[in-house]
């Protein structure tokens, strides 16, 4: 509301009475804020598309990145044959998935290349890189081990996606935490929690709330396919939401 506001002030300066600082503030509302606030419509086609897109990418990705170290682990191969069948693939989506993994793990697969033709989806729909994120550290977590090539790899497509080194550093880290948390919740881990919510024991209630709202929201089913997220990937995005519900329930516990 940031035109809304200019004008406001504006319009009392120049006319000095309410109603001249209104009629300013409706139109810096027009002018600016609308514009800035109004839904973006997408087609069905440019849905598909983005869909079709970030399909690619993803296995694409997952491909280059399991072939990081030099080889690709049997543990490597089973956790992405287990994202298909959590995604419900079709047998002829599925087969494409494995072409798709062959060729971003084959010596002449370029992933700026990849990384180019996905930026102008990435720029536009921050809640799927993430998702691109979460689906590409796992894979390279699945070991154990984050090695310096996997990491590069993960960097490389963060930057191409707009994020910062620090939220780069931060997504990890509460990657890492929600995995752990959700393996591990018998133990009621605080600590991991806290981490798989971004926050710390020191954050105020306030603030932790916050932050767990805003995670939901970018795993939000709806929000993700208006965005171009395959509808047959989605439960992946849905168990995170769930994990991240338990971390937040057990903090709202631990605080009463």
């Amino acid at each position: 509301m940031i035109g809304t506001i200019v004008g406001l002030v504006v319009g009392f300066i120049v006319t000095r009475n309410i109603f001249g600082a209104l009629a300013f503030a409706a139109l810096g509302f027009f002018f600016y804020d609308r514009k800035r606030i109004a839904p973006v419509k997408i087609t069905c086609e440019q849905l598909q598309v983005s869909q079709a897109l970030f399909f690619k990418t993803v296995f694409n990705l997952l491909g280059h990145i399991a072939k990081a170290d030099g080889h690709i682990s049997e543990d490597e191969v089973k956790l992405t044959e287990t994202y298909m069948d959590k995604m419900g693939l079709t047998q002829e989506h599925k087969r494409e998935a494995i072409r798709l993994f062959r060729e971003g793990a084959s010596t002449d697969f370029s992933l700026q290349a990849c990384l180019m033709a996905y930026r102008e989806l990435g720029s536009r729909s921050p809640n799927l890189s993430q998702m691109l994120l979460v689906y590409l550290t796992n894979l390279a977590m699945v070991d154990g081990v984050l090695h310096n090539r996997e990491v590069e790899i993960l960097r490389q497509v963060a930057d191409s996606a707009g994020f910062s080194r620090t939220a780069f550093e931060q997504l990890l880290k509460m990657i890492g935490a929600q995995n752990s948390f959700a393996r591990n919740q018998q133990n009621n881990d605080l600590t991991l929690a806290y981490e798989a919510l971004g926050v710390t024991a020191e954050t105020s209630d306030a603030d932790i709330k916050k932050a767990y709202r805003k995670l939901m929201s970018q795993y939000h089913p709806d929000k993700l396919i208006g965005q171009g997220f395959p509808e047959d990937m989605i439960k992946t995005a849905t168990e995170r939401a769930q994990d991240i519900q338990a971390a937040y329930d057990r903090i709202k516990k631990a605080r009463g």
